[in-house]
């Protein structure tokens, strides 16, 4: 194994590189007009798989965006009893608006202050060429990988990973592996290796509240007609109750909840709760009632609106009543919420307080469901194992607060258990202006994820 950790000490220099190539393309999975760049990006994820040593390498189509598939299957045969590993990531990435806001063009890779600033620098393609660059460390020094290995790169998980179900199913026994492993979580905090057990699920709808046929003069029919911005307004402000707590009848029906093991948990972890509000630069913290603010970023469910538009915005005046207003609401959710059944919950009681005096539109864009990881599996063993390898301390168990919908499909179609072991942190602005990944999480991730190829061959 030393001459693995020697290989990746020496490359440092040439990873930044490629890592650079990489987050140059502008692989917005969401945005029509970047679908020849998420086609390129594909091809670039191939040829990289290729570099590294990795065969039988193909780009699937699918309805969306490709899916990109490798492997390395020789480590079983002197040894039928080893396990296979589905490595996870993908290389589509967020929207950048908006632009104003970055130092930087998101698409001009950066170097500052020890860290890389990109779109898609932590989430996902930092994460997915700090894996590639593992198993290249294995294959260049030792031609070899201690396990067989199997790698799935798609382009959807940003809106959803709407194609990949179906593609499980088509391809379970090309797919089919013991351990599937995944590198798009956070860290609790710099230099304090964690691993997450669980996910929060995600439920995404949008509301379209419609008034008259016609934008209308506010000074004409204004206290006659019913404004929708002003109706939505009062729907989104019922959504909720003074406590914090979500109103929508029956929606915590199904909540599993923490077990007083996990609050002591918790409350272990080195949580610095005024330097996470000066970090982000607000007065104070907000949420449910009767839990920590780890608590509720991590195991409560949530309900937040993640945009709102209606009627005249530009600059200067424009007395306007609108004839629609619209709004994207988004859920998190905790075991053992649906979100299929939140999402019908969620359109009954809008459509039961949305006044009479205007039509409402309940759209169901996309969801997954939350879930949890056995922190006893070899895999999570491997991991915590390599993780106190690579940092030299003892790592934490996590719960994350963002939602990966793939990996319940995982357990489900390939029963195969997942190990979430990311090297992000949260504050590192992904999905926002100025993402990054601190360069020395990257390169130690390198070393982590080399050593957990070793340690879950051994493990028992």
């Amino acid at each position: 194994m030393s001459a693995v950790l020697e290989y990746i000490e020496r490359n440092h220099a040439q990873y930044l590189e490629e890592l650079k190539e990489f987050l140059k393309i502008p692989s917005i999975s969401t945005a029509p007009e970047h679908k020849s760049d998420v086609v390129r990006c594909a091809e670039w994820v191939s040829q990289s798989m290729k570099s590294i040593g990795l065969e039988n390498i193909q780009i699937f189509p699918t309805a969306g965006h490709p899916v990109v598939y490798g492997e390395f299957l020789h480590a079983g045969v002197d040894n039928p009893n080893v396990p296979t590993v589905l490595f996870y990531g993908h290389y589509d990435v967020q929207p950048v608006d908006p632009l104003h806001l970055w130092t930087n063009p998101p698409f001009e890779p950066v170097v500052r202050d020890g860290k890389i600033f990109a779109r898609g620098a932590v989430d996902d393609k930092g994460q997915v060429f700090m894996q590639f660059k593992s198993l290249e460390a294995h294959l260049k020094t030792n031609g070899k990988l201690p396990v067989n290995v199997k790698v799935l790169i798609e382009g959807e998980e940003e809106i959803g990973s709407v194609n990949l179900e179906s593609f499980l199913n088509t391809h379970k026994e090309l797919l089919a592996c013991d351990t599937v492993l995944i590198s798009d979580t956070s860290m609790f905090g710099e230099d304090l290796p964690s691993l997450c057990y669980a996910l929060r699920g995600l439920t995404y709808m949008e509301v379209t509240v419609t008034g008259p046929n016609r934008d209308l003069h506010s000074g004409v029919f204004g206290g006659a007609v019913e404004n929708p911005a002003n109706a939505l307004c009062t729907i989104i402000a019922k959504l909720k109750d003074e406590y914090g707590r979500i109103t929508v009848p029956g929606f915590y029906d199904d909540v599993k909840n923490l077990t007083p093991q996990e609050r002591d948990e918790y409350a272990r972890l080195p949580f610095d709760e005024t330097a996470y509000r000066k970090e982000l630069n607000i007065v104070a913290t907000d949420g449910e009632f009767g839990y920590s603010t780890l608590e509720r970023a991590s195991a409560r469910p949530t309900l937040d609106v993640n945009g709102i538009w209606s009627g005249f915005t530009g600059e200067g005046a424009k007395t306007v009543l609108p004839s629609e207003a619209s709004a994207k609401v988004s859920m998190r959710l905790v075991p053992n919420q649906d979100t299929n059944d939140i999402a019908k919950k969620f359109e009954a009681y809008i459509r039961h307080i949305a006044p009479p005096t205007v039509t409402v539109e309940v759209t169901n864009l996309h969801g997954g469901n939350p879930a949890i990881t056995p922190i006893d599996s070899k895999g999570v063993k491997a991991a915590m194992h390599a993780l106190e390898q690579a940092y030299g301390k003892t790592p934490f168990l996590t719960r994350e607060g963002g939602s990966i919908p793939i990996v319940l499909l995982f357990e489900k179609i390939l029963n195969a258990s997942v190990v979430l072991m990311g090297f992000g942190l949260n504050t590192e602005n992904a999905h926002s202006p100025d993402e990054h990944f601190h360069l020395n999480n990257f390169y130690k991730g390198i070393v982590a994820s080399a050593l957990f190829y070793d340690e879950i061959a051994s493990t028992k």
